[in-house]
């Protein structure tokens, strides 16, 4: 005896169950789309209704793999083991999956034999070898799609195809959701690693470049018998170490770089006098926006962008002079230079080899919405320009 929820597609054709049904569905789909979820979950949820509003006896959803090349199985209901195991995943371009794959709207077939043979599977032995294929897709991308199996040979009325088509669309919606969702996370993660290794760049490689500066220095101190000498480089050695420890503890513990919580004027104060002792370069800083407050986030990103240009310069420049310039410019944004006599970006750059801070600097400043130029300085040397909208 049949199940009676199992109607035949020509009973749905012939009253208003269908068009009924259908619009429950669609509503129910639509709700689930909106609130998000798994895909998956909603996927294997709504096949069996689908199944039973068309008056179909089985059913398989298929979603295209990231590369597009395979139809890979997610959900079936009704479909003999033997079956379903030998279609986990199919190629692409395939049969009637492949067909309609490729934009065929919906696609009906009388005989789905051929399918099962291709794949080593038996057909089903009881008559459902009648096939409609209905494509998930969102503005013209078919990201899946699903089947309906029927024991009846008769196609279903176009009504019914209709509500199917528009819960492929709909389910097709969701998919699309999901996969950016999907790539928005990724670029989240990308985006925080980027962070993180900008941050362990521009402290722990930094204060690790200015130890590795100062042992030869420290050893031939200890050489000379200078004690003088050797204890102040131990002093700037024990310093510079235990201001690594404490950024490497910031970041371990916060993912992110600590700000300053006198403010940007203090913090770049703060580089300037590091530099002063620590750099060998005489350095001015003429600051024209002292009580400048900014969000922390882009506090931080432009006290990176500072203190890497600062650290260029002890390292690359081979300059006797720098400068340390901060003003308003005329549309309301802010604008931080610095300066340096020594032998230019090009210069510099042999001398660094492939330099991974500069990189840094400029994807700091596209982080603030903010533009990073670095050019000759007239008169020589280079120059590093900053400007961004405060924030």
């Amino acid at each position: 005896m049949q199940d009676p929820g199992l109607r035949p597609n020509h009973a749905i054709a012939h009253d208003g169950a269908g068009a009924r049904g259908g619009a429950s569905i669609l509503a129910e789909i639509t709700a689930d789309v909106a609130g998000g979820g798994d895909i998956g979950a909603l996927l294997q949820r709504f096949l069996e209704p689908i199944v039973r509003l068309a008056g179909a006896h089985a059913g398989a959803v298929r979603v295209l793999s990231d590369d597009d090349e395979r139809l890979e199985l997610v959900s079936a209901f009704g479909l003999p083991p033997a079956f379903v195991d030998a279609e986990q995943a199919v190629d692409r371009h395939c049969g009637h999956c492949g067909i309609a794959a490729d934009g065929q709207p919906v696609l009906w077939s009388s005989d789905v034999r051929a399918c099962a043979a291709m794949r080593g599977a038996a057909a089903f032995g009881d008559g459902r070898d009648h096939l409609l294929a209905v494509p998930l897709q969102h503005r013209g991308r078919v990201l899946g799609v699903y089947n309906l199996f029927f024991a009846d040979a008769e196609e279903p009325a176009p009504r019914v195809q209709a509500i199917l088509k528009s819960i492929g669309e709909l389910l097709g919606l969701a998919l699309n959701n999901a996969r950016l969702e999907a790539e928005h996370l990724q670029a989240e993660l990308t985006e925080e690693r980027q962070q993180i290794a900008a941050e362990v760049h521009d402290s722990l490689a930094q204060g690790l470049a200015f130890v590795k500066l100062r042992l030869p220095l420290l050893e031939d101190a200890l050489r000379a018998h200078d004690e003088a000498r050797a204890l102040q480089y131990c002093d700037e050695l024990r310093r510079t170490v235990s201001e690594a420890h404490a950024e490497l503890r910031s970041i371990i513990g916060h993912l992110r770089a600590p700000v300053d919580p006198q403010g940007l004027a203090h913090a770049l104060q703060a580089s300037a006098e590091r530099f002063r002792r620590e750099g060998g370069v005489a350095l001015q800083l003429d600051n024209a926006l002292p009580a400048l407050r900014l969000e922390p986030a882009q506090e931080v990103q432009v006290a990176r962008v500072v203190q890497e240009a600062l650290t260029n310069i002890a390292r690359h420049a081979q300059a006797r002079h720098a400068w340390l310039q901060v003003a308003p410019t005329a549309e309301g944004g802010v604008e931080i230079v610095v300066d340096d006599d020594g032998i230019g970006p090009a210069g510099a750059a042999r001398a660094a080899g492939a330099h991974y801070g500069l990189q840094i600097m400029r994807e700091r400043a596209q982080r603030i919405g903010g533009r990073l130029d670095i050019e000759p300085r007239q008169g020589g040397g280079t120059r590093v320009r900053l400007q961004f909208a405060p924030g």
